[in-house]
């Protein structure tokens, strides 16, 4: 899989999504549980409304190469989910987290943009690994992130670790 920048140079662009930073507007219309016409019907989901409130909190991880973004599905312009990187980087390495709502979960859309993010931050200097840890009570996400090119390195009670690094994800 693939990506590019928009003209602009601040989206990653993949076959079916659109990993585009937030507005100020849109940020606001979620802390404010105003609707937006250009997000799909059941966003934002739980996870969302939590980044956006971290955004507040950190305002400069909306103006960050390498923060928090939305994901659209290029077909309907529609926001779908979410996906960032917790900068900065900790030991070279930046732990990512992802969430897509319901009505367009089983659509390979997190792994899309999972793989997208960690090919684009892991070609930024001072980046080795990318990681996420996974509770154990969601399967489903450590199977995103096996799709994503990330793999099992390890567990304890209550989580999975899953790594990835250039060669993982066969970046050139």
């Amino acid at each position: 899989m693939s990506f590019s920048f928009s003209p602009t140079g601040t989206d990653l662009i993949t076959e079916r999504l659109v990993l585009t930073q937030w507005s100020t507007d849109e940020l606001s219309a979620v802390l404010d549980e105003r609707r937006l016409a250009r997000w799909a019907e059941d966003f934002p989901a739980e996870g969302d409304r939590a980044i956006a409130g971290f955004m507040a909190e950190q305002p400069e991880c909306m103006r960050e190469a390498y923060g928090q973004r939305q994901i659209v599905e290029r077909e309907t312009g529609l926001v779908v989910g979410a996906i960032g990187l917790f900068w900065p980087p900790a030991d070279r390495s930046i732990e990512i987290g992802y969430g897509i709502v319901p009505s367009r979960r089983g659509r390979g859309y997190a792994a899309e943009a999972t793989r997208a993010l960690a090919g684009f931050v892991l070609a930024a200097p001072g980046v080795d690994t990318v990681y996420a840890n996974v509770e154990l009570s969601n399967p489903a996400s450590g199977r995103v992130l096996e799709k994503a090119g990330l793999r099992r390195v390890g567990s304890d009670a209550e989580t999975v670790r899953y790594v990835g690094t250039a060669a993982d994800l066969t970046l050139s």
